[in-house]
């Protein structure tokens, strides 16, 4: 995830990007938590894996570049970017996965395009996609939430964890499971009241499914602190999640056996949350203005929903984000803000009368 500072003529202590990035990641703290609370150490190692990854990678890429190394690492990108994929990845994933993920991310998605500003896609969900159609057993291999456990067993210790995600071997059967979104994907022919009475990733669930309604939670709450303190408008995450929510009750008549669910379930699980607030409002390769932001987060919303109810991945946050990267410069093209001493706005393609 990569910002670029806009700001106003009259603008005072602006924040720079490293204070902008920092912020970021003390915004995923509780998201990061839920994840290890719910399924164990494997998401924290993936971050950190992924971090000391993308930091060796982009330190070797800005000397071959010759640019100043100190200074460009001081910006934080590329640690933001590191630890919106070790938290996108399935917790215990082997240690290449995350390497190769964040290699991908840093050098090809943001370095071969020059770096901080200048890349069209966002690094770490172009990252997350390599490595879903690459490798899919590794990237749907979930832990199972943490009060499913069968009785007597518990999620793998740091040390044992450790040695899963370096050995490259799987976790035990015992504590690997589908995730809601899967569940929902592979169980045609049942309503929905069937499924939810059937698998106890509903039936013991609050709103949505075990585990993973509060690590939507947690982005949630993180989300919320970026927007009071004003690292992004609401414009792009609310025209994401109210697309989603618009689309789900469009089509969930009622709960048959061919409903693709319910708002509540699409809202908080899988990856929205952390979507619509860290992935989303990457400024770089979005809509630039609140007009086009609303369109370019509406857009995302309606993808994800087509491509979880029509499509082959359950999930579909970084397929979505990545097609509406490429309909960004589309979209502001036609939702140019009206320009300071103008009475209309003009498109981009437009030259400007003297």
């Amino acid at each position: 995830m990569a910002f670029k500072q806009i700001t106003s003529p009259h603008a005072h202590a602006a924040q720079n990007t490293s204070k902008v990035m920092q912020l970021v990641l003390w915004a995923t703290v509780p998201g990061l938590a839920a994840l290890t609370i719910q399924f164990g150490w494997g998401s924290l190692i993936n971050v950190v894996l992924a971090v000391v990854t993308a930091v060796a990678c982009e330190a070797a890429i800005l000397k071959l570049r010759k640019r100043p190394v100190a200074f460009y690492l001081q910006d934080y990108s590329a640690v933001v970017t590191a630890v919106l994929l070790g938290l996108a990845l399935p917790p215990l994933a082997a240690w290449w996965v995350v390497v190769v993920g964040s290699m991908f991310s840093i050098i090809i998605a943001k370095q071969l395009y020059g770096g901080l500003g200048y890349n069209p896609f966002n690094p770490a969900m172009v990252g997350y996609v390599v490595l879903l159609i690459s490798f899919p057993i590794q990237m749907t291999t979930w832990i199972t939430p943490l009060s499913l456990l069968p009785d007597g067993v518990s999620h793998p210790g740091i040390i044992e964890s450790l040695g899963i995600v370096f050995s490259g071997y799987s976790p035990a059967d015992g504590v690997t499971g589908a995730t809601p979104l899967d569940v929902f994907k592979h169980s045609s022919g049942l309503v929905v009241d069937q499924i939810y009475e059937s698998n106890p990733l509903f039936s013991q669930a609050a709103f949505a499914g075990v585990g993973w309604e509060w690590v939507n939670l947690g982005f949630l709450a993180g989300g919320i602190v970026l927007l009071a303190t004003r690292i992004f408008t609401w414009h792009g995450p609310v025209a994401m999640l109210a697309a989603i929510a618009m689309m789900s009750l469009l089509f969930w008549d009622g709960g048959s056996s061919e409903s693709p669910g319910s708002p509540l379930m699409h809202l908080f699980s899988g990856a929205s949350m952390m979507g619509a607030f860290f992935i989303l409002t990457d400024p770089v390769s979005s809509a630039v203005s609140n007009r086009g932001r609303l369109i370019y987060g509406a857009l995302i919303g309606v993808l994800v929903y087509i491509i979880r109810a029509w499509g082959n991945y359950p999930d579909a946050v970084a397929f979505a984000v990545l097609i509406a990267n490429f309909a960004a410069p589309f979209i502001d093209n036609y939702t140019l803000p009206r320009t300071y001493g103008h009475t209309d706005r003009r498109r981009a393609t437009e030259k400007e009368e003297d």
